[in-house]
């Protein structure tokens, strides 16, 4: 079978975990890499683990040329620029046979719609990178649940929470650049896994249809005095002026357009969990049966006492987002599989051998985009927000929530 080459858009943070699953794919490689930094760093590590060879190009058209697919793992702010690029060097005879796209695809509705567009002038099929839905666990429960789900009904009630201290960089605590705080960035997650695991079995991931959402925001850590100095100091974002949530929750309620059945998906997310590192929660409960998914229940644990953090620290070796070096860890052996990063390349892989898009496409994420914006409308006006609402549709097209404007103080701090 012949070799697939990807071509990485980005060198930050998602793009080196997607580096370090590539060695878990068979016969796909880390072919080339363009960044505006980070590019040499992660195309050596590529080569050194044997993911590659890797080269670093110039600029996006010389990166297409070179590659069977290329992903965008750049910044939020930067993903409409890079789609046209790409869509150019399609037009100019790159031969790519897909064009993937890390979460979220938007950060807004119109955003996202465009990046839907632009993908459709370039003929290509797409993957909306959500890693979470590819996880084993969340994918073996399915499975394991199936004969129940049919004999007794689907799930009622998900519950899924992504927790951690907060983002690697700057971009990602700036409303303004990343689209909003922990809501655009994780919840979007949340979200995703709650309308695919409420999905009965065997029917399309978009089957059940939204009908209304609730959601509440808040910035509960990072703007207090001294962790507002700290986040100062260390990205140069000052949450005293343009501020994002923290935290956030809230409900979507879906009807399964067959039965009429109303079922409900809960999300938390936060960028304040100071324990042992990244946390993934969920949970299902259906007529008779149920599944709990907890990514910290690791099979190994260790022990660093005091002496032995003194002399060697390094805080995020034994899980992504880890706050602490010493006492009892939780240690992740394999992270990049753990969370699905492994199989979502795989699928997506597949797929565009095939011609076909991913298991979830750029429309699937411009309806979770449409979902996390529908969730800030309702924590900005404290309403529920009914999605059936054709005013309410409209509106959401052209919606930038105010903390995503950089008016966050305005519905965080009254």
């Amino acid at each position: 079978m012949s070799n697939f080459k990807l071509g990485f858009i980005g060198a930050g943070f998602i793009a080196k975990f997607q580096a370090r699953a590539l060695r878990g794919v068979r016969d796909v490689s880390l072919a080339g890499v363009h960044a505006l930094k980070g590019a040499e760093e992660l195309a050596a590590t590529a080569n050194e683990t044997g993911v590659g060879p890797c080269k670093v190009y110039p600029d996006v058209a010389e990166l297409c040329k070179h590659v069977d697919a290329v992903a965008i793992f750049a910044p939020n702010y930067a993903r409409i620029e890079l789609m046209e690029q790409i869509r150019d060097a399609v037009k100019a005879g790159a031969g790519l046979k897909g064009i993937i796209c890390e979460k979220p695809l938007g950060r807004t509705v119109a955003e996202a719609q465009r990046l839907v567009d632009i993908a459709g002038e370039t003929g290509l099929p797409t993957a909306y990178f959500e890693n979470q839905i590819h996880m084993k666990g969340i994918r073996a429960q399915m499975q394991q649940l199936l004969p129940q789900q049919r004999a007794m009904g689907p799930l009622g009630l998900a519950r899924s929470a992504e927790e951690h201290s907060g983002p690697h960089e700057g971009w990602f605590w700036d409303p303004t650049r990343q689209g909003g705080g922990v809501l655009c960035d994780m919840g979007c997650h949340s979200i995703a896994c709650c309308w695919f695991v409420l999905t009965p079995a065997g029917k399309p991931v978009t089957f059940l249809e939204p009908v209304d959402v609730s959601a509440e925001t808040a910035l509960l850590k990072w703007g207090l005095p001294p962790w507002r100095k700290r986040l100062l100091d260390r990205m140069g974002v000052d949450y005293g002026k343009t501020p994002a949530e923290d935290f956030a929750t809230g409900i979507v309620s879906f009807r399964n357009p067959e039965t009429g059945q109303i079922v409900k998906g809960q999300f938390t997310n936060s960028w304040m969990y100071d324990k042992q590192g990244l946390r993934l929660m969920m949970d299902g409960l259906g007529p008779g049966y149920a599944f709990e998914f907890n990514s910290l229940q690791s099979s190994l644990q260790i022990f660093i006492g005091d002496d032995a953090a003194e002399a060697v620290a390094d805080a995020e070796a034994a899980l992504e987002k880890s706050t602490a070096s010493r006492g009892l860890l939780i240690v992740e052996p394999n992270e990049a599989d753990l969370y699905g990063y492994v199989d979502e390349i795989e699928d997506a892989v597949a797929a565009f051998k095939q011609g076909k898009d991913g298991f979830l496409n750029f429309a699937y994420g411009l309806e979770i985009t449409k979902l996390c914006q529908a969730a800030y409308m309702a924590a900005e006006r404290g309403v529920r927000i009914d999605l059936t609402d054709k005013k309410i549709q409209n509106e959401l097209k052209t919606y930038t929530s105010l903390i995503a404007q950089g008016r966050g103080a305005e519905v965080l701090m009254k």
